[in-house]
Formats: C-alpha cells, sequence, structure tokens
C-alpha cells in the first residue's frame, strides 16, 4: 500500500484491534518505518512483530514532531488518562481515528483540540481479515485524509462510511456487536438439537460448522440473504416448517428489533 502521509502512523494500543490493524498495514505494504506504535506493555509475540519489521516503538507519547495520523486504539475506560499526553502529536495536517466504543468526537476533541477526527467501529472479525467498519468523519477530515483513513481501515474488511456521528451508535447495535449474537445463535441451535437427541458435541459441532459455512456462502453468492434462504427452502419441508416458527409474528424479527434497540440505547448512553 502507497501511503502520502505528513509523518508517521501512530497507533496507541497494540492489543487484539489495535494489533490486527498493524499486522493487516504491514501485510498491506506499509513500511514499518512509517509507523509508531505507542504501548506500555506489548505482548512477547507483539514485540516481536514490531521488532522484526522495523515499526518504532514507545511506552509514552515522544515530544516534538507531528503525526500523520493517530488511530486510538485503547479501551474506552482509560482514554480519559491516554488523551491528554498524545495532544503533542496533533498537527494541522494529522488526522484522528478512534476506534473506541462509546467515544464521541466532542469527548475527543476536548482532550486534543479541533482536528481532523474519525470515529469508526470495527467488530471482532477484523481480526482475520474478515471484518466491517463503520466511520464517520467530521468536518474537518479532508478528501486526501478520509482516503488515507479508509484504506487503513479496509485491511480489516469493508469499510462503510455514515452520514451522522449518531449512526455509529446504530453501527454499533449491528455490526460491531453483531458477531456475538451470531456466536449465541450457534448456542441455541447446538442446545435445541441436544434436546432433539443428539449428543451435545455433535450438536455444537453441526451448529458451528452450518454457521460458518452458510456465512462463507454467503460472503461468497452474489445472491442477497433472502434468495440464499428461498433457495434452501422446499415449499412443505422441513426448512419451511422452521421457518414458519422462526418468520412468526412474535418470532427472530421483533426480538432482533428489540435487541438491536437496546443495544443502540446503551451505546448512546455510554456516549454521553
Amino acid at each position: 500500500m502507497s501511503i502520502a502521509v505528513s509523518g508517521p502512523i501512530v497507533l496507541v494500543g497494540a492489543g487484539n484491534m489495535g494489533g490486527a490493524m498493524l499486522a493487516g498495514w504491514l501485510k498491506s505494504g506499509v513500511r514499518g518505518s512509517d509507523v509508531l506504535v505507542i504501548d506500555p506493555g506489548p505482548s512477547p509475540a507483539m514485540a516481536k512483530l514490531l521488532a522484526d519489521s522495523g515499526v518504532q516503538h514507545a511506552t509514552s507519547a515522544p515530544a516534538g514532531g507531528k503525526a500523520g495520523a493517530i488511530f486510538l486504539a485503547v479501551k474506552p475506560q482509560v482514554m480519559e488518562t491516554v488523551l491528554p499526553p498524545l495532544k503533542g502529536l496533533v498537527g494541522p495536517q494529522t488526522v484522528i481515528v478512534s476506534v473506541a466504543a462509546g467515544k464521541t468526537l466532542g469527548f475527543i476533541e476536548r482532550h486534543l483540540g479541533e482536528a481532523a477526527t474519525v470515529r469508526a467501529m470495527p467488530n471482532t472479525p477484523a481480526m482475520i481479515g474478515r471484518g466491517v467498519t463503520g466511520a464517520f468523519a467530521n468536518a474537518r477530515v479532508s478528501e486526501a485524509q478520509r482516503a488515507l483513513v479508509h484504506d487503513l481501515l479496509k485491511v480489516s474488511g469493508p469499510v462503510e462510511w455514515v452520514g451522522s456521528e449518531a449512526d455509529i451508535d446504530a453501527v454499533t447495535a449491528v455490526s460491531g456487536s453483531g458477531p456475538a449474537y451470531v456466536f449465541y445463535l450457534v448456542e441455541c441451535m447446538a442446545e435445541a438439537g441436544r434436546k432433539a437427541g443428539l449428543e451435545a458435541d455433535l450438536a455444537m459441532r453441526l451448529a458451528r460448522e452450518t454457521v460458518a459455512g452458510a456465512g462463507e456462502l454467503l460472503h461468497q453468492s452474489p445472491d442477497d440473504a433472502a434468495r440464499l434462504r428461498q433457495n434452501v427452502t422446499s415449499p412443505g419441508g422441513t426448512t419451511a416448517a422452521a421457518l414458519a416458527v422462526l418468520m412468526a409474528d412474535d418470532g427472530m424479527q421483533p426480538l432482533f428489533d428489540r435487541a438491536i434497540a437496546a443495544a443502540r440505547k446503551r451505546a448512546e448512553e455510554l456516549a454521553g
């Protein structure tokens, strides 16, 4: 990946999500020397990656110099402490990207000043390059900065830009938290299989591989989810019998409506 940036790409936090982004950047061709990781205690595996790839490492924000981009990949609860020392890295050409859930652009601005800032919400499949990220850019983000951020985020999967910061709360509810819903679906299918007479381990293997395979088919197929569902469903067959329950007025859709609404409300509460 060829990048045009006025200073180093600073990654604050090299845990699961930050580490996944860094690995993606390096794999896509970003030079290690163009990246500075700020993390007081990287894991042994991360420390080895930093050393092997020539990535600069600091335990705290260095004095002097401005960053081209700053990626905030730390837990929301430590943002209050982490942000103030970073202010010296922010210059007129710096773009800030936060992947911390529940922290608004206003919160970041209070600590780092008025700057080009993007609020992004990836999900955990980003750790294997199969995530999806929702992103919102404030009015100070230039087209060139947006393109840079897009390129750096897309190493983890597709990037979807939304029209308002409030939409990030809905993104959080649908895709940010979404992997947990799918994992719970596997649990429910497996438990229903056990109750139908299968050994518990067998039921879990069947459910797990079914969901993983269906997801891969959805990923590779040009057809939408409704068409793929219809392709499996024979009139009067077993799938139709199950879907009659799942698609009833009191079935999955109203359940998901309530779940997504609850997640969005909680995201709004966390954002203050």
